[in-house]
């Protein structure tokens, strides 16, 4: 199992607002116009699930698995070149802020993690940058 991890990040919310929002993925309307239109053909989402389309890779279908309100949120993948499943933690710092860390995990043999480990990590790193301009309420 090869497990990537983004860079822990402080969002100046609290860890509820913060659990509130991502674990609704409808509020996903707020950041689509942020969101790099040169890597991405198809955005949509509902409540539970999240299905994009990025250049090279193709289609992945995201869907929420799991909800530990108010610190993680786990996805796995319904569509997708290479299955993974994923998962947000949402950790309190102080009574007005929190820090998240996203991480993947995924069966890959040694071959395709040396083909995938950079874009995926960068494409983690890029996803914690998203989530740190939403205006949690």
């Amino acid at each position: 199992m090869s497990t990537f991890e983004s860079s822990i990040r402080e969002i100046q919310f609290t860890q509820t607002a913060v659990f509130n929002t991502l674990s609704d993925l409808s509020n996903l309307e707020r950041v689509k116009d942020k969101l790099p239109q040169d890597k991405l053909e198809q955005f949509a989402f509902d409540k539970d699930s999240l299905t994009i389309s990025v250049n090279p890779v193709g289609q992945i279908k995201l869907r929420i698995i799991e909800r530990e309100a108010p610190k993680c949120i786990k996805f796995e993948t319904e569509e997708s070149p290479l299955p993974f499943n994923m998962w947000i933690q949402v950790v309190p710092l102080g009574e007005k802020a929190c820090k998240i860390k996203l991480t993947i995990k995924a069966e890959l043999n040694p071959f395709i993690k040396g083909m995938v480990k950079k874009p995926l990590s960068e494409g983690l790193e890029k996803v914690a940058d998203m989530l740190q301009l939403i205006q949690y309420e």
